[in-house]
């Protein structure tokens, strides 16, 4: 079936490249590029998106055999790969990754203690659209584990049930909930006490 088009079913391309015609699977890489950037987009720092993007494409053609198309068939399995891929960016590059204190300003102190202030998920999530949100959000996310940020994230910012959280991440249900539970009260317990620290 050389020459997939997008007429094809991704099962059909997918049967294609098992049996040996590899570049079909660009079919699928032309197909889904678009909706695994944009996943990334939503995980990764930007000056990272397209390796990261790049690397979750790979697994997905290394791993296709493992597709059993079964589920919500083969854009809800690279999707999967895909929020797999950014959980490992985090693993790896975790450590090094912190937004010194003293990057953060006046008004992102205030942020913060607005969020404190706010209880909900909601008011926590509508806060985080801003730019200035974002900064110390990614410096309070650095002091979780890579665990903790993709649930936070996943759950509380992208508004995902726990179920399709536990999906991507290939954890139980459960294990989302508690998790998802527990982190967001170490970023709330962090962010204090950045806040406890420049009184």
């Amino acid at each position: 079936m050389n020459n997939s088009d997008h007429r094809s079913s991704d099962e059909e391309i997918i049967q294609s490249v098992l049996k040996g015609n590899v570049d079909d699977f660009e079919g699928l890489v032309r197909r889904y590029q678009a909706h695994v950037l944009n996943m990334v987009k939503r995980h990764v720092p930007d000056r990272d998106v397209e390796e990261t993007a790049q690397e979750a494409i790979v697994r997905a053609y290394r791993s296709l055999s493992s597709y059993r198309g079964k589920g919500r068939g083969f854009k809800a399995w690279l999707s999967a790969v895909t929020i797999r891929a950014c959980y490992d960016y985090w693993r790896k590059t975790y450590r090094s990754k912190e937004v010194p204190l003293s990057t953060l300003t006046d008004d992102h102190k205030r942020w913060i203690e607005k969020v404190m202030a706010e209880e909900s998920a909601q008011g926590m999530r509508e806060k985080a659209a801003s730019d200035e949100a974002r900064m110390v959000l990614d410096w309070g996310l650095s002091h979780l584990s890579a665990e903790d940020r993709m649930v936070l994230e996943l759950v509380h910012f992208e508004e995902l049930t726990g179920r399709e959280a536990a999906e991507l991440l290939g954890w139980t249900t459960t294990n989302v909930k508690v998790r998802a539970f527990r982190a967001r009260r170490k970023l709330e317990k962090i962010l204090q006490e950045m806040i406890e620290e420049q009184i």
